[in-house]
This record gives structure tokens, sequence and C-alpha cells, in this order.
């Protein structure tokens, strides 16, 4: 017998597209990419690494996401079920671990968004700060107070409640929430190029210094961003792909997923870039003392986003709305996301045997008392977010290993090829996800923990309580696989009775 779950779907094309693209555009796109770009900018210019960055869309992201989606519409499990189908009942640790990294996330991510929130309101009722001390008291006041944990709590509850009834709230939620974003962004972007040397900011976002192509650093950086950028291969594509009909297509849907993301990251990047070139060129600084301002994070990589953009704005025309419209796209940029990330915590419970609703009442609890720490203490914050950013990398290895272990060409023949709704694919993605994604994978993934042992921490590199150390990343990971390996017989056989029910 089906579960009534198992048979939701989405109503249509266009209400998966928007649910999916919720995923994607997060507050990665508005948050990270413009201070990532900036900080991988020669003194001519970022198109270097914006060329290395689409070069990763199609190597890494739009790979992964057919993956993904082959996946879920495939077995229609989450996660650990979709393992479990594909590979055996001897696997279900490998789903289960691509299921906590991105629940784990979750744990902090509800933090961010509850920044967001935040300020959204503090633009919206109080005066916009106009030096850095008033800005950074601002940060400083909140995150003195008990606010980061009730904004955490707002922020989890709101996302429990978009997927109270399955795919169909979902659905409804992404339909407001991802066009008003989208309005949002241009709207803020209309206004950032108006603005007098807002253009310089362009030309410099887009003017390529070829010599920084052969810096390997700059390649990888990429590849962490629009692996941030798409959410490829944390598994949320694969829980929403469990409910989108076979005609909607898989390849068509996994291209306007990645390339749409990509565009918002670059509408951003305009905004930004043309607002701080022209706010602060205005002020007489040059291009040096301006991108030493968008690459400076500040704390827990705070300081463009929430120290600098408000005082930005009290500085322009019209900067009072725009503040408003800034915080409040940015706050639907990360409930869209985090809503992603409940649902595939929420089905795997699904899969073992839990109703929806009791699955998202133990989450609530859960996901807030996880990340209560976060709110509360940033270095913590930063912790999780090196250690389980990493953990990402794996992630999407591990799901290039399970479409490759059922047989790659087999799965493009009968899920891709025998659909005529579809666009075709061709061997190139066989040949992508078998060698280059798992090289970029374990690449990237030696590469940040050789940072860590070198340049993060490395006097104590082997200190688990050092928050960027080697040791940290290890002994984490090792305690979650460690408890899945144990706990396998039970999820399988938790699955396999759910399945009989």
């Amino acid at each position: 017998m089906i579960s009534q779950v198992s048979e939701q779907r989405f109503s249509s094309r266009m209400g998966f597209l928007l649910s999916a693209l919720g995923i994607a555009v997060g507050t990665g796109n508005i948050w990270r990419f413009p201070r990532i770009a900036a900080s991988n900018g020669g003194d001519e210019g970022a198109g270097a690494f914006l060329i290395a960055w689409v070069v990763f869309l199609f190597l890494w992201s739009i790979p992964l996401v057919i993956a993904e989606y082959i996946m879920g519409r495939k077995t229609r499990k989450g996660t650990i079920g979709a393992f479990v189908s594909l590979m055996g009942s001897k696997f279900a640790w490998m789903g289960g671990f691509v299921g906590f990294v991105s629940t784990a996330i979750a744990f902090y991510y509800s933090v961010v968004v509850g920044w967001c929130l935040y300020y959204f309101i503090q633009m919206l009722f109080f005066p916009l700060p106009v030096s850095v001390e008033a800005s950074s008291m601002i940060w400083s006041n909140y995150q003195s107070s008990f606010y980061p944990l009730l904004f955490h709590g707002i922020a989890i509850s709101a996302g429990a409640l978009a997927i109270w009834k399955g795919v169909s709230s979902i659905e409804k939620v992404n339909r407001f929430l991802i066009p008003t974003l989208l309005i949002i962004v241009l709207l803020c972007v209309i206004r950032a190029l108006t603005l007098p040397g807002a253009w310089d900011g362009v030309s410099y976002l887009f003017t390529p210094q070829w010599a920084q192509l052969k810096n390997p650093k700059l390649w990888l950086e990429a590849l962490t961003q629009n692996a941030w950028d798409t959410g490829a291969g944390w598994g949320l594509f694969l829980t929403y792909a469990i409910y989108i009909r076979r005609r909607y297509g898989i390849v068509k849907n996994a291209f306007a997923t990645a390339i749409g993301n990509n565009l918002v990251s670059l509408l951003a990047a305009l905004m930004i870039f043309g607002t701080v070139f022209a706010i602060l060129g205005m002020e007489g600084k040059i291009n040096s003392e301006i991108l030493s301002i968008m690459k400076q994070s500040g704390p827990a990589a705070t300081g463009l986003t929430f120290i600098w953009m408000p005082q930005l704005f009290a500085k322009m025309t019209f900067g009072k709305p725009l503040s408003i419209l800034f915080f409040l796209g940015l706050s639907f940029a990360g409930l869209s996301s985090l809503i992603s990330m409940i649902e595939l915590s929420c089905r795997n419970l699904v899969d073992l045997g839990l109703k929806r609703k009791k699955a998202i009442i133990l989450l609530i609890p859960i996901c807030y008392l996880f990340g209560m720490l976060s709110a509360r203490n940033l270095e913590f914050f930063g912790n999780q977010d090196f250690v389980w950013g990493i953990a990402l990398m794996i992630s999407g290895v591990f799901i290039a290993i399970a479409v490759l272990y059922k047989g790659i060409s087999d799965l493009r023949i009968k899920e891709i090829l025998d659909n005529k709704d579809d666009w075709e694919l061709g061997q190139w993605w066989d040949k992508t996800v078998t060698f280059i994604v798992p090289t970029l994978g374990a690449t990237l993934f030696l590469w940040w923990l050789s940072l860590s042992a070198t340049v993060y921490a490395p006097q104590d590199w082997y200190n688990p309580f050092s928050p960027y150390s080697v040791m940290t990343c290890i002994v984490q990971w090792g305690i979650v696989l460690a408890t899945l390996f144990l706990l396998n017989k039970w999820i399988v056989s938790s699955i396999l009775s759910q399945e009989k029910n």
C-alpha cells in the first residue's frame, strides 16, 4: 500500500520550479556570494572568479542536481530510503549521513534567518545607522540580548508551519516567497545601478584578470561557492523530486533551477557592488579601500551585509525603503531554503514510520535545542558552519556514488531518455558524474583540511575543541558516522516495515 505522503505531487511544473528555486536561492546568494567574489578579485577585477564559478555550474552543480532528481523521482523516498533502494540495505548509513549534514546545517542556518528577520524589523521601525560605530552597536546589542534565541525559534517555527500539510503547503508558500523575492532583488538592483559611480562596481565585477586563473585557490573557492549557491549534493533536490510528476522532466528543471539560481547571485552582486562602489566612491575612497571593506567578513561573516549595508542605505536617496526591501528579501531567501532543509529531515522521519505532523512536532524542539549554541555563541556558529560546510562535499560524492552503484548509463536511459517530455541527456553526464564530480569533491575536501591544518588552526590542528581544526571535523563526523553504522540495521528494518504498511 502506498502511503498518502508518497502520493502527494506538486500541482504544476511552475509550482515545482518555484519550490526548487527556493532550495537554491538563499542567503548564500545575497549574503555570501558578493563577499566571496570580492575576496577573490584582483586589482583589475573579479571576472576570473566568475569564469571559474560558471565552469563549476556545469561540472559540479547541474550534474549533481540531475542525479538528485533521478534518485528522488525513481525511489519516491528521502535520502535514507533512496540510498537503500539504489544501493541495498548495507548503505542506509550513507543516506543517513547526507540527511544529517543538511539537518545540521538547518540547526544554525535558522539562526541566520533569525538575523535577517530581526534586521528587517530594525530597518522598518528604527532610524538607519550613519556610522560604523552605530551599525556595530545594533549588532552587538542584538547578540547580547535574548533576541537571537527568539528569532531562531521564530524561523524554525515558520519553516515547520510551511511544510505542515506536505507538498501542497510547500508549493503555496514558495509561490508567494520566490516571486516576491525576485521582485525585491530587481527593485534593489535598479536602484543601485542608478547611483552615481555604481557602474564602476559593475565594471570591476565583470573585468577578468586572466592571470588569476592560474591560481588553484580561485578555482576551489569558485567550486565551494557554486556548491553553496545551488544546494547541489545536499539531498534537498532529491527530497522535492519525490513529489514531481514524470512529465515535468528532470534535465529541463535541473538546468532551469541551477542557472536561475546563478542569475540571482549575479543580480545580488550587481546590487552590492553597485551600492558599495557608489556610496564609498562618493566619500573619496579608492578601489583598494572599497574592496578591503567588502572583503571584511566581520563576526560570523556579518560585516558587509549587517554592518556596512545599513549605513550605506542611510547615505542614499530612498535608502530607508530600500533597506527594508533588502532585509525582507534576505529573510524570504533564507526562509525558502530553510523550508527545504526541514522538509528533508521530516521526510526521512516519515520514511522511518512517523506520521508527518508528529515528525514536524518532534523536529521543532530538536532544531531549536541544537541551534541554541549557535544562536548564543558566534564561535560555535563558525565551527558548525566550518564542519558541516566541508561535509557537503562528502555528501555530493555520496550522491555520485549512489547513481554509479545503481548503473549510471541505465539510469540515464530509463529515467531520462525514455521520457519524451524531457530534454535528451548525453553521455557527458555519465562521464562527469563518474570521473569529474568525485575528483572535484575529493580535491576540495583535502584542500579544506589542508587549510585547516596550515592556515586556520596550524598550532592545534589535533585539538577537537579548536573551532577550525582538522580534528574537530574528524571527531564530529566520526560520531555521526559511528552512530549511523550502529543503527544501520534498525534504520533498514524501520523503512521496510513502513513500506509493508
